[in-house]
């Protein structure tokens, strides 16, 4: 496998890349399985992003554990890594933005982001709630579009939208395990507008009309999934096969949502490997249509 050079660092050698493979399996189950269809260069490529971001949002899932100033001072020589890389996952993740050219201030603008989870900020609006998925999801769209062979900088945009689109899924799908966390992520005014009490979601015990709120917030994500699919086709082709697939894939999370009459309390949502399966197919046909003279 050849090497990688950045600066004085380290070359990236298997073992790097092969960690981040293994993080990236570990955690993200949908995603590593949409990566499968990705070349290896590319496949590797985008598992170091991932597992380098990963390790970040760990270090403040594990805040109560650690204790939030620990959490902090962890996360802040995490981040320095991405300036000084040391560490083997950072040192892969340094590889691929210096081969791809992905500017380091995207990473640092993801750090921004999760650090409001720290703070255990609530949103007054969607506007607010906006500029943190923005921050810890639409980031991951900007570093992962060179990967994916963005062509234009209207694709850079709408790989920020299937960022943000699959941030609100996992606040839908989370809700009752941030709250068990002590977190609440839904808009406040949104939350008063169909009569929901925060106090409500934290208890575990939703009030006022809570399957309207969650419909109005699927309604947005389906919105969200779809003008970022209107930017595929300007991907290299390999890069449009694996986010149809992941926008596929993980869009069928807010379908699962409903077929739970919006539970997000007593199970979790989530996909199985052959349902996954199922939905290539589906994928293959719209990756042949965006590509037919």
């Amino acid at each position: 496998m050849g090497e990688i050079r950045l600066g004085n660092v380290r070359s990236a050698c298997s073992d790097d890349w092969r960690l981040c493979s293994e993080v990236t399996r570990t955690h993200g189950r949908t995603f590593y399985f949409c990566s499968q269809l990705m070349p290896p260069r590319k496949r590797r490529a985008i598992h170091s992003a991932y597992a380098f971001c990963r390790i970040a949002d760990d270090l403040v899932d594990r805040a109560e554990e650690l204790g939030p100033d620990h959490a902090r001072t962890q996360l802040q020589a995490w981040e320095d890594e991405i300036d000084e890389p040391r560490q083997p996952v950072a040192i892969a993740y340094a590889a691929t933005r210096d081969t791809y050219r992905i500017p380091a201030r995207f990473t640092h603008e993801l750090f921004s982001g999760i650090r409001m989870d720290l703070d255990a900020e609530r949103y007054e609006s969607w506007d607010d709630l906006y500029v943190y998925c923005y921050r810890v999801a639409g980031t991951i769209g900007l570093i992962s579009s060179p990967i994916l062979g963005a062509k234009t900088t209207s694709a850079t945009a709408h790989a920020v939208e299937l960022g943000i689109a699959m941030q609100l899924t996992n606040i839908l799908r989370d809700i009752g395990e941030d709250a068990a966390a002590g977190r609440l992520y839904l808009p406040l005014r949104e939350l008063e507008l169909f009569g929901v009490d925060p106090d409500s979601i934290m208890c575990g015990r939703p009030n006022g009309d809570f399957a309207s709120l969650m419909a109005f917030q699927i309604d947005r994500a389906r919105d969200y999934y779809r003008r970022a699919n209107t930017g595929i086709p300007a991907l290299a082709p390999s890069g449009q096969f694996a986010a149809l697939a992941s926008s596929r894939m993980y869009s069928r999370i807010l379908n699962q949502i409903e077929a739970q009459r919006y539970d997000v309390f007593s199970q979790r949502a989530y996909i199985s490997t052959g349902r996954k399966l199922r939905e290539l197919p589906v994928v293959l046909t719209s990756f042949v249509r965006f590509n037919l003279p």
